[in-house]
Order: C-alpha cells, then sequence, then structure tokens
C-alpha cells in the first residue's frame, strides 16, 4: 500500500532533533508497514493526483484552517478532489481540516489550550477498534471543531473536545484531534519550548506532569494500520 504524508507543518526550532511530523507518523505505523510518499503540503507540494497513492494521512500544524494561506485551500480543494478515491486520515490540524473541508466548523477555542495527555471516551466502536471505554493521548490544540460535518460521526471525545474523533460515512476517512505520533520526550520538549510563551508555569507543570501515565498511542496506531488496511488494503 502506498501513503502519502501530508506535511502540513513542522516542529519548533529547539525541538526540530525529534524529527519531522512524517518521521513521527513512520515511526508510529511502522517504517515498513508502508510505501511511504511525503508531500510538503504547507511549501506548496500535493501530489498530482489523488490515485498517486491509496490513502493519505494528513499532519498537524501550528496553522490554523482560517489563516486564508493559499496552500490551506489548495489541501483543502485536494481533499475533496480525493474523497471516495483514497482513504484519509487526519491529526490535529488534519483532522480539522479535513472538518472544514467537508462542511464542518473550526475556530479558535475560547476554552484556551488542551495540552498534556487527555482522556476521551469512546462513544461508538469502529469496526477497526479494539474494545475500549477510554483512550488517552498527547493534546496540543486550541483550535477545535465546533460543527462536524454532515457526513461525520463522532467515535470519541472529551467535554473540553466534544468533536475530537470523527468517523466519515460517505467516504473511507477519519480523523482525531489528539497526537498518537507525539513520543512524550518530544511532547514534554515541546511544552517547555512553550513555557512562558503560550503557556504559564501552571499550564506547563501540569501538562509535564499528565506524561508519568502511560497511554494509548500503540493502540491508537494499530487503530489507524487497520483501518488503512480494512479501507485501502
Amino acid at each position: 500500500m502506498r501513503l502519502g504524508i501530508l506535511k502540513t507543518g513542522a516542529p519548533p526550532r529547539g525541538v526540530d532533533q525529534f524529527g519531522s511530523y512524517p518521521d513521527m507518523f513512520r515511526q508510529l505505523l511502522g517504517e515498513g508497514a508502508y510505501e511511504y510518499a511525503d508531500f510538503a503540503v504547507d511549501e506548496g507540494e500535493l501530489p498530482a493526483r489523488p490515485e498517486a497513492c491509496d490513502a493519505y494521512l494528513v499532519t498537524g500544524s501550528s496553522s490554523g484552517v482560517y489563516d486564508g494561506t493559499p496552500w490551506i485551500g489548495e489541501l483543502m480543494g485536494f481533499l475533496n478532489a480525493a474523497k471516495g478515491r483514497a482513504a484519509l486520515v487526519g491529526i490535529c490540524f488534519g483532522h480539522q481540516v479535513m472538518a472544514q473541508a467537508f462542511g464542518g466548523k473550526v475556530i479558535k477555542s475560547p476554552k484556551g489550550w488542551g495540552v498534556g495527555e487527555q482522556t476521551y471516551d469512546v462513544l461508538r466502536r469502529e469496526p477497526w477498534m479494539d474494545e475500549v471505554a477510554q483512550i488517552r493521548l498527547p493534546g496540543s490544540h486550541q483550535d477545535q471543531v465546533v460543527e462536524k460535518p454532515p457526513a461525520a460521526e463522532v467515535f470519541a471525545a472529551c467535554d473540553f473536545t466534544p468533536f475530537g474523533a470523527l468517523a466519515y460515512r460517505d467516504q473511507p476517512a477519519i480523523s482525531l484531534q489528539l497526537h498518537p505520533e507525539f513520543e512524550p520526550d518530544y511532547a514534554i520538549a515541546l511544552i517547555e519550548n512553550r513555557r512562558g510563551k503560550l503557556f504559564s508555569d501552571q499550564q506547563a507543570d501540569q501538562a509535564v506532569a499528565s506524561y508519568q501515565a502511560p497511554d494509548d498511542r500503540a493502540r491508537v496506531g494499530g487503530w489507524i494500520r487497520d483501518f488503512l488496511a480494512r479501507t485501502a488494503g
């Protein structure tokens, strides 16, 4: 299977020693699991046609879907062109841009930042999931989906993020606000990089402390692999 990783951002200076976002997803899903193809969408690079890959994964980004930069509009156009022609997975910004492209709404949330390990209740079990009541994963976002696309259903969420994970019924597509690709070391370094800038000391301390407990990164990585096997294999 050929999996295209649509890169929409990069780790900030000071934490780039952990590798790129495509690197993180290859580590999560398995270096030899797919024939990977990277596309630097935030630099103006998109696949020539949706059929260039069997599936696409849209990464996180520091950009907002409402920013109005040309590459974001071009990405949304590509996602609509790929609808039903390739399987789609969106993470964080990818989750948001898919929702916006397919008829939902994303805003900079007045609730502020969700940072540190976060717990979502599993609201419905999809065929590619195992039986579990909750998932716990790294989070780092202020933007949120506040209206889901008409054809999407929420399969996991929390009070802070009520549209936290979506499964689409009109195409093979899923998306998640949280970050299964973030290793704890990277997530902690990212928090420290933003301490005193985006986060107060109290916020940063609480977020760093949240990484002392285990999470479900491996489980959700397995969900993504099983989803791709079922829809694009």
